[in-house]
Parts: C-alpha cells; structure tokens; sequence
C-alpha cells in the first residue's frame, strides 16, 4: 500500500560523528524523533555499563537509533536508485516500502529500559516487546503520529520489530546477521570506546548490496568488505562487549537491584527508601506509563539514595556501583566448575553474603551462523550474488568466514569482591583470603 507521506518543506540535516550528515526528508520521521518516547532514548545508554571501562562510551540510545534510520535510508536510496521494481513479482525494490522501513530503522530500540539488558534480566522485560507496545498502544505519541499516516502503520512498523513482515527485504534491512542495526552500532561503539578495529567500510557493504524476493544479497565482488565488517564485529565483541571489567560492574548492578527487589518482597525497604518509579517492577505489575517513565537516570537517583540505606548490603552495593568498584573475576571451565560452590562459601567465610557477592557471568557470541536444519531457528546467511545471477552462501567462499561460522566464542567467569584477592597479614580474614587465592593461578581457576 502506497501512502501520502508529508515531505518536510525543507530538509533537515543532524550533525553526527560517525555518519557526519543525517537527513531527515519526511515530516513523520521528525515527528516520532521529537515525541517523547524517543526523547527518552536521550536518558538511556547504549551501551550500560561500558563506560566505566571505555570512558568515552556515553552516547545513548538516542544517536543509535538516529544512526539506524539514517542507514536504512541509504538503503533504500540505492536500493531504488538501481534496483526498482519494474513489476508486482520481479523481487526488486517497492518504494513504497520506504517508510514503514525508515520507521522501523527508527523506532527499533524505543522499549529499550534503563541498562536495559541487566534490567531485563532482573524484572524480567523484553525491550522488543515493550518496542512493539509502545508503537501499537493508543497511549502513546509514537502511535498517534503514525496513525496519521495511517492507521494501520502502527502495526506494520510493530510487524516488522517482530520479524513477521511480509516482505522480508524491510525486516532484513533491520535484523539480520548484516543489518542496519549492527552496522551503525559496530561503528557507533567503536567510535566512542577508542577502538578503531571496530571500524569497517560501510560505504563499499551499502553499494554491494542488493534486493531480491527472499531478501537483501550482496554482491560477490564486496566478499572482501562483508569479511572485514564480520572480523570487526567479533573483535568487538572480545574486546569490548564481553570485557570483564564492564561485566564486573554488571555484576554488581545486577545484585544490587537483587538486594533491593529481595528487600522490597520482605517488607524490609524503609520508606524513604521506596521508589514509586520501580515499586511497579517489584510487584510485577507493570503498564506504559511505568515502563516509560524509567531511565539511567532515575535508576542512578535511587542508587544515590540507597548509599544511605540501613541495609548493608544495599548500602555498599550501591555506592560500589556509583563509584566504580566492580567485582574481580576469574576465569572457570566445565573441569573447574564444581570449585565455584567452595569458592563462594570461601567470600562467605571473609565476610561476604554469597548470594550478593559472587555471580557467574556468561558471555559467548557466534560471529556468523551458517544454516543447520537441526537448529529451531537459524539466522539469515549472507548471500553472495554471482555473475551469472546465482547465489552462494559466504563462508563457501571465503576461508575467514569459515574459520568463524558456527564456532561460539567467549569465556565463563566467576566473580566476587576484590579484597578476596588481598594479602594483608594483620587482616582477620587473611586465611580466606589464601585460601581464595590458592584455587587460582594466571586468572583462571585451577
């Protein structure tokens, strides 16, 4: 369906770091970047608790989702530059298609909450839920804007978050293994941390790509730039997505809000100490209105009043996360996995509630994912287009994407306090503390 789109009488244009100009064309897509909903996103961090190992990484949710919508544009420009469809069955590019695209580019990250991966774990949220909610809900600005439009986008733009839009060129544009999401976030992240092995020829993969019935190809002779940007990619996530540093601070965050829901379901939170703001996320009760009032902000408040708690526990932990005191970690194995049961009753021993201050953490990533008809759900493969027309399958052809196909990559570790690791004879708990020390050589357990 072909809709009247309101063009902006002159174009807009953001300044941005990494893709320099942002040109906004149409009136909607104003409108939705300056309703609240999306304003919010300014409160929300990209990438949580990184910054407290990358110091510059403080940009938002905000310039991420800008970035996207900006991609995706160019996607589209190209994409009917040199694709269009000539008719309803030759699986090229329908323009119409543009806006429920850029919409979607835009507003793919809008249920995103406070440190939101953490959070979700805790309260138990889906950020890809609560995006499909906030743009179909009747209370929302996001909704009324585009139903303007037309009544029925809200639910195509929502379709597409939720991967069942038919046409799978736009869903492909915003979730796939080489997507608009991922490739303004690589960039994006690796612009703010410092870390320039993070960056990849975008100009060369959005000329190589290509529409067609089943999706977005790409054409053989960019092999060479989708290799760099999936090597980028796993770089990023060893060096700075999994980084043990960030997790230690995840770690405590995420025991801190432990703490503060255990209090809350014992009737232990004194009432200066009870927020309004996450009273609905400890009752497991939560609509719109809760959900979009959160934000780093709000969360960092309620830490900040916290450090003031009766409770201990609530009381070190956050001031811990406030002022940069992750936990330390370990490295374990499934041979030295049946040590963490004495290792935690060890940081027990020197003080330390096991169940606040000891986690295991997690953190695998597989870096390109070939099909496996074993598998539930496989991810779209990267398809190269040949010049005959044909298609084949990227790790085929290129041996570093082989060595990374199906191979998951990443550690388990364990962590606990840093003062486990001290060695201070006038210390009551020194005899813990060698104790500790004794099940680890060279950071891993032995």
């Amino acid at each position: 369906m072909a809709y009247e789109i309101e063009m902006l009488p002159k174009e807009k244009v953001f300044l941005d770091p990494v893709h320099n100009y942002i040109h906004i064309q149409h009136k909607v897509i104003l409108d939705l970047i300056n309703s609240k909903e999306f304003q919010r996103l300014r409160r929300v961090k990209q990438l949580g608790t990184t910054s407290f190992t990358f110091h510059g990484a403080e940009h938002s949710r905000f310039t991420h989702s800008i970035g996207v919508y900006d991609i995706t544009r160019q996607i589209c420009d190209n994409f009917q530059r040199n694709y269009p469809s000539k008719n309803e069955n030759d699986g090229l590019w329908n323009d119409d298609e543009r806006i429920v695209a850029l919409c979607a580019a835009l507003l793919h990250d809008v249920g995103h909450g406070p440190y939101s991966h953490t959070f979700e774990h805790i309260f138990d949220t889906d950020h890809e839920k609560w995006t499909q909610e906030i743009i179909t809900s009747d209370k929302t600005e996001i909704n009324q804007i585009l139903k303007q439009v037309s009544p029925d986008l809200p639910d195509k733009v929502a379709s597409v978050i939720a991967k069942t839009y038919p046409n799978p060129q736009v869903v492909q544009m915003i979730s796939s293994q080489i997507d608009a999401d991922r490739m303004d976030y690589l960039l994006r992240d690796a612009y703010f941390t410092g870390t320039e092995y993070g960056m990849f020829d975008l100009k060369r993969i959005l000329r190589m790509m290509r529409p067609y019935s089943q999706g977005i190809v790409f054409d053989a002779s960019g092999m060479h730039a989708v290799e760099d940007y999936l090597i980028c990619r796993y770089q990023m996530y060893q060096q700075v997505y999994f980084h043990p540093v960030s997790r230690g601070m995840e770690v405590v965050l995420t025991k801190l809000l432990k703490r503060a829901k255990d209090l809350f379901d014992t009737n232990q939170l004194e009432k200066f100490e009870l927020s309004n703001f996450l009273m609905p996320f400890f009752r497991n009760d939560v609509d719109i209105d809760d959900y979009l009032r959160l934000d780093d902000g709000i969360l960092n408040t309620y830490f900040s009043i916290w450090q003031d708690s009766p409770d201990a526990i609530l009381r070190d932990l956050s001031s811990r996360f406030l002022n940069r005191k992750p936990f330390k970690s370990v490295e374990y194995s499934s041979d030295t996995e049946h040590l963490l049961p004495t290792l935690a009753n060890i940081v027990e021993n020197a003080g330390f509630e096991k169940n606040y201050y000891t986690s295991t953490n997690t953190n695998f990533d597989l870096p390109y994912d070939i099909y496996d008809p074993k598998k539930q759900k496989n991810r779209t493969q990267i398809e190269l287009v040949q010049a005959d027309g044909t298609f084949i399958e990227l790790s085929t052809v290129s041996p570093l994407v082989e060595a990374l196909s199906g191979r998951f990559t990443g550690d388990e570790r364990f962590y606990f306090p840093k003062s486990m690791l001290k060695n201070q004879t006038n210390d009551i708990f020194n005899d813990a503390y060698l104790e500790f020390q004794s099940n680890i050589r060279n950071n891993k357990i032995i």
